[in-house]
């Protein structure tokens, strides 16, 4: 058997892609129920224009997402019918402080989340919870500039405190923020963070980073203090980069841009600075805001294992007039030896492999696939979705991860593909760019009567998990 018997499999989804009900039960405003759907969603997502109030005029398709806040006890049965021994989610952080900022948190937000790991436990699905996946309280942009602001530090580490004191032996295995280099690309959907003009960017990206850095190693503490039997892991978007050719000038591009993804888990794994990021931000002029004791919390605190994302591999270029890839934020040239999805991502299934090797080799910890899956157009005859394409995505992809592990020796705790139910895509807002086993009765604009169908796809993926990845065919 290539993974061990207790080998996590499930899915992943996020509270503002799933959830709806973005303004009940005291849930406060968050920045992604402020991201909306159409020609505006790059840039606000990207900071780069202030949008701080609902404009009637625009869809915002998280206001209302897919409405698992009524259906969770459908979605989990569906989930557990696969047989998921995980479930990943996110809690969504304005609806256990609906400012951020206050003493005491909402209990009408406390209970949902009760009432979802309850209904994890009663099918013995262990749920992965991400503290923060893309959600900030608007009233810490509004108030503070969002992770500008060393405050966020403390009032991030009372709303973990306050997940891990209220779901102790409901919930093991954390995670801090998703995909934390996404702040570099998309700083407030990443983040809730709005750049200024004329500032200096990377001063203020880096600024950000440190806060969110301390921030994540203090809720390490105090997720160990509050029960040592406590996971906590970081997590990254990950995607190896390959040299675009075999000119030394591109090999050494890769290399700097892999330094530039890996920092950030450089320093929650190893618990410091590199030394070549310390150079770099010299080099530049730009000051990280250390404090008394800061040093010291990173290095006590790094976190127990490495989860990320994966959906394709990337190239590096010395040459930067070559043309971008338009399928992901990195927006890389596109890799001549790959086929793209309907979305321009580039499918790389052996790149999955690589990149497990990749921080295998660099960090020595267990490794944890949260978000790996493809997105496409499903069409529906009948009540039948025939998703051959996503079976055949998902099977290379668990084949490569069997060999890292198998045959490379790469320590993999789990895998959950993203996401097993359709939800609202957090890059494009729509619906149309379906990953799921589970079909969700919604167009792009929110029309649909929100009905589930299973998909070829969800019998395939039971198969698997039931027995253990052997079995792909």
């Amino acid at each position: 058997m290539s993974f061990p018997k207790n080998f996590l499999w499930g899915g992943a989804t996020a509270a503002n892609q799933c959830e709806g009900g973005y303004d009940l039960d005291g849930r406060g405003l968050a920045n992604v129920d402020l991201i909306p759907h159409g020609k505006n969603r790059f840039t606000v997502s990207q900071g780069k224009i202030e949008q701080l109030e609902i404009d009637s005029s625009q869809y915002y398709p998280g206001h209302k997402a897919i409405d698992m806040y009524h259906r969770y006890k459908e979605d989990i049965a569906l989930f557990a019918g696969m047989g998921f021994k995980v479930y990943r989610l996110s809690i969504a952080w304005s609806r256990i402080y609906p400012n951020g900022d206050e003493s005491e948190p909402n209990q009408k937000g406390l209970q949902f989340y009760d009432k979802i790991f309850d209904e994890c436990k009663k099918y013995g699905i262990e749920p992965l919870v991400t503290l923060v996946h893309f959600d900030c309280p608007l009233h810490l942009t509004k108030t503070y500039g969002s992770w500008r602001s060393r405050k966020l530090v403390d009032f991030f580490a009372r709303f973990a405190k306050t997940c891990f004191e209220h779901y102790k032996g409901k919930v093991h295995y954390w995670l801090t923020f998703n995909e934390i280099n996404v702040l570099l690309h998309a700083p407030f959907m990443g983040a809730g963070v709005i750049l200024k003009e004329g500032e200096d960017k990377m001063a203020v990206l880096y600024q950000c980073a440190h806060h969110e850095l301390v921030a994540s190693a203090l809720a390490t503490k105090i997720g160990h203090e509050v029960d040592p039997d406590n996971k906590i892991g970081c997590m990254l978007a990950a995607g190896a980069r390959y040299p675009l050719t075999c000119k030394p000038e591109d090999v050494w591009a890769a290399l700097e841009d892999n330094r530039i993804n890996y920092f950030f888990v450089d320093v929650q794994s190893r618990g410091y600075y590199p030394s070549y990021a310390l150079k770099q931000f010299e080099n530049k002029g730009i000051t990280i805001p250390f404090e008394d004791g800061d040093r010291e919390l990173l290095k006590e605190h790094p976190v127990d294992f490495i989860s990320f994302s994966y959906y394709s591999s990337h190239t590096s270029s010395s040459d930067q007039s070559l043309a971008k890839s338009e399928g992901n934020m990195a927006h890389t040239p596109s890799n001549p030896y790959l086929k793209a999805s309907q979305w321009g991502w580039q499918i790389d299934p052996l790149g999955l492999r690589i990149t497990l090797n990749n921080l295998y080799d660099r960090y020595q910890k267990p490794l944890f696939i949260v978000e790996n899956g493809l997105g496409a157009r499903d069409e529906v005859v009948g009540e039948e979705i025939v998703d051959d394409y996503r079976i055949d995505y998902l099977r290379e992809h668990i084949k490569a991860m069997k060999d890292a592990v198998e045959l490379d020796g790469v320590d993999l705790w789990g895998y959950t593909t993203w996401g097993p139910i359709d939800l609202v895509s957090a890059s494009t807002g729509e619906m149309s760019k379906r990953y799921g086993f589970i079909y969700v009765d919604m167009d792009d604009l929110g029309n649909g009567s929100l009905k589930r169908l299973k998909k070829k796809s969800y019998n395939w993926y039971k198969k698997v998990i039931a027995t253990n990845g052997e079995d792909l065919d």
